[in-house]
């Protein structure tokens, strides 16, 4: 009895040493490559098989299917993705996360002692290296060796419940197929990892150890570890968009039509196990590794062709619901990988600028106009404009708490920045109202040509701003001279429109009254341009370092 509480918590060992060294590697990879899929995921084409190929990239790479469909369902919800190409990518993540089960089956090729030294190896490169990237490689080999000693921990501790006859009675007895489904999805919803699943399966087989008395009884538990997968997904899209809801529905989906499929065809063919997987592989652990394979390459090359069928479905179940959204792009879904949060944050940041841009166009057109009819209207706009800024700032916050780069936490600190001379834009707009109210109440007038280079003026900024834009979503730093060019053409009008006048109060064509109004105007919108400069000198200062 002491032996068999002592090989649980040897199971229990292992299978906690597998998440953390399995964890450890996937985060690791993916901080090496966050920079790369936020370009792999920017290609987001309706080639629906280049699509699934980007999910497989993906998901091998960081070995978790559940982090990538988290990650494509963040991204749904943020409007970036739709659901066909979403679809797709999800189907592509199945095949990539069966990488997973090749790499435990390996154990069974007595590799795991060479291996294991990866862990003293990664953690001595982690503890001595100066760069950061060199460290995050270390965690990367440490972690692989974690995995690679957990398997020993768990192959060592399967070895003692086989001498158990009443272990081995009680799993001999497991036939029911929808029993031994439901128990495959219901272990690994509990554990949240198909793969922690998959290799307590190999760790059995690997010892001798079977359920149930047909050949094809273990399969039906790795059809379940499909099933059970979905439940992070599922997890993610709590509260999030209808169309986030209903890419992990569509994972679901697909995992359960696909699993009942294979289940009918097991079913049909019950000695598909010695048929098929022992006559082509000799290792019991390689079997169950090529079958968790297989299941998924065949759904997806079966249900590939059925994409807008999925969708669709989905959009059945799942109902249109009006949600009210300050922010577009930003999801926490994609905390979990930095540099595509920043990528999000980025293009927030970009389309709060355009808002406030938008904002002091409008008002000083009405200025010009003489218009008042657009106030709250205007007020409106710049609520709205101080919510969603608090909300980029409330996610960069999150962001910069995570493990981030250095050059991450640069990006950061400019979006800040950023932010805080769009909400300067913003403050202008609003000073621009003010000025309109007191014209039209105090029945000021000015001159045609002053109309004009208020005019001039807003064209100005609105290139300044384009321009901007480009620097921002683009990286054409080229364009910092444009920005530099225009700011001081600002500059120089705004001298000029001050002296010309001066002039005019001096040779009594303006009423001394209209002095404060005209002058406290033009030096806004040159402020307009100087919070613009700092812009680009802040997207400069991240090219330079």
């Amino acid at each position: 009895m002491n032996e068999m509480i002592l090989a649980i918590i040897e199971l229990l060992g292992g299978m906690g040493a597998f998440l953390i060294g399995f964890k450890v590697l996937s985060e690791n990879i993916e901080k090496l490559a966050s920079s790369k899929f936020k370009k792999i995921f920017n290609r987001t084409a309706k080639n629906r098989f280049i699509s699934v190929g980007i999910g497989a990239l993906v998901t091998a790479i960081i070995q978790s299917s559940s982090a990538t469909t988290v990650m494509i369902v963040g991204f749904v919800n943020a409007g970036v993705m739709d659901l066909f190409q979403a679809t797709a990518m999800i189907m592509g993540a199945n095949i990539g996360t069966t990488i997973t089960a090749q790499i435990v089956a390996l154990n069974s090729f007595n590799i795991v002692s060479y291996i294991a030294i990866l862990a003293f190896i990664g953690i001595f490169i982690n503890m001595l290296a100066k760069k950061d990237k060199t460290k995050t490689i270390g965690l990367v080999l440490a972690g692989i060796g974690i995995i690679f000693i957990s398997l020993n921990l768990m192959s060592d501790s399967m070895a003692v419940f086989k001498e158990s006859e009443q272990i081995i009675a009680v799993l001999n007895n497991i036939n029911n197929p929808i029993i031994l489904l439901l128990l495959g999805a219901l272990i690994t919803a509990l554990v949240q990892s198909s793969a922690a699943v998959t290799t307590i399966l190999i760790s059995m087989v690997g010892v001798g150890i079977s359920i149930g008395n047909s050949p094809n009884a273990i399969l039906f538990v790795v059809l379940g570890t499909n099933i059970g997968t979905c439940v992070t997904a599922l997890l993610s899209s709590v509260g999030a968009g209808v169309n986030a809801r209903r890419a992990s529905l569509i994972h679901l989906l697909f995992n359960v039509f696909g699993s009942l499929l294979f289940m009918i065809i097991l079913l049909i063919w019950p000695t598909f196990m010695s048929d098929v997987l022992q006559r082509l592989f000799s290792e019991a652990s390689t079997q169950i590794a090529m079958f968790h394979t297989l299941f998924n390459v065949v759904s997806t090359l079966l249900f590939v062709g059925f994409i807008n069928v999925f969708v669709k479905l989905s959009k059945l179940l799942i109902k249109d619901k009006k949600e009210p959204t300050k922010t577009t792009y930003l999801d926490e879904r994609l905390l979990k990988s930095p540099s595509i949060a920043i990528s999000q944050a980025i293009k927030e940041t970009v389309l709060l600028g355009e808002e406030a841009m938008q904002t002091l166009d409008l008002t000083i057109t009405d200025f010009i106009n003489k218009n008042l009819s657009s106030e709250e209207n205007i007020k409106k706009r710049l609520s709205d404009i101080n919510t969603i800024n608090e909300e980029i700032i409330a996610y960069l916050v999150k962001v910069s708490s995570g493990e981030v780069t250095i050059k991450d936490e640069k990006i950061i600190s400019a979006l800040h920045h950023s932010l805080n001379d769009f909400i300067r834009e913003a403050e202008i707009a609003d000073n621009m109202l003010k000025y309109t109210n007191f014209v039209v109440n105090n029945t000021i007038e000015f001159s045609s040509s002053v109309n004009e280079s208020i005019k001039r003026l807003q064209e100005m900024l609105k290139k300044q701003f384009e321009n901007i834009k480009k620097i921002m979503l683009y990286g054409d730093y080229n364009l910092i001279k444009d920005v530099k060019e225009i700011e001081e053409a600002i500059d120089e009008m705004r001298s000029t429109l001050i002296s010309d006048h001066i002039k005019r109060l001096e040779d009594g064509l303006c009423k001394p009254q209209s002095s404060g109004v005209f002058i406290n105007l033009i030096s806004n919108l040159e402020r307009a341009g100087d919070h613009l400069n700092y812009i680009a000198d802040t997207m400069m200062n991240i090219e330079n370092k």
